[in-house]
């Protein structure tokens, strides 16, 4: 017997991406849950349809990211900060979400802790300091380097998100994963990542990319006058839209 689950993360208001990687998922009737592991909305330009589509359903457990912290902290009447362009993106983000999404937004937890199979599990969109405050991204990090991160706590397996690219550690101590960015990509690829925990203790990991049709998506960026577009449609999507 194997329990199954699917992680996603760094979904980051990209509705077509995330509708193909869900009809993906929904294809294997051996997946029992999904775990979203943060930055639901901001960079794309599809909250509320992100936020319908994932919340409408019974499968998924969040936790909360940067990004989504931002835009709850705009919307309780704090000052965005951040460099320029991220402000006036955040602000614009934030004053087209749909008030009633708000509440299932902001109970997101920062981090999820589950036993399957055996094996404790912690879902996090990326590594927190003592205060719960997110780390600086480590742009070569090692097992090693995790390992000294969580120390001798009894968690198993990591899922984090935030680092757009995949991570896929395994030390003596325990087993990292990120899938990478399911709504940020260069190509038009959507990727998630699936883990079966079997009885012994074993751990098998898929890695998947779903193909999508993101022309529409990406053209809108100028038909909306998205804030920041130039900078987002280049360092996030490489500039596909001059392909």
């Amino acid at each position: 017997m194997r329990d199954k689950i699917a992680i996603i993360t760094d979904i980051h208001g990209n509705s077509s991406a995330l509708k193909a990687v869900l009809d993906h998922i929904d294809q294997d009737t051996d997946i029992k849950h999904i775990y979203c592991l943060g930055d639901l909305i901001a960079i794309g330009h599809e909250t509320n349809e992100v936020l319908e589509m994932l919340f409408s359903r019974k499968d998924i457990s969040f936790v909360k990211g940067n990004h989504d912290e931002d835009i709850l902290n705009i919307l309780a009447g704090h000052k965005s900060t951040g460099f320029q362009n991220k402000i006036e993106h955040h602000d614009w983000i934030a004053s087209r979400i749909e008030r009633e999404f708000l509440p299932a937004l902001a109970s997101i937890p920062m981090t999820r802790y589950e036993t399957i199979n055996g094996k404790n599990f912690l879902f996090v969109h990326y590594h927190l300091n003592v205060e719960e405050k997110f780390l600086p991204i480590d742009e070569r990090p090692t097992a090693l380097e995790l390992d000294t991160l969580y120390g001798d706590s009894n968690i198993d397996v990591v899922c984090f998100g935030h680092h757009h690219i995949v991570h896929h550690f395994k030390s003596k101590k325990r087993l990292y994963i990120n899938p990478g960015s399911l709504g940020c990509n260069h190509s038009p690829l959507a990727p998630y990542a699936t883990l079966k925990v079997g009885n012994s203790g074993q751990i098998d990991v898929s890695f998947i990319e779903v193909p999508y049709d993101n022309k529409e998506f990406l053209l809108a960026y100028e038909q909306l006058n998205v804030p920041a577009k130039d900078f987002i449609l280049k360092v996030f999507h490489g500039n596909q839209h001059f392909r």
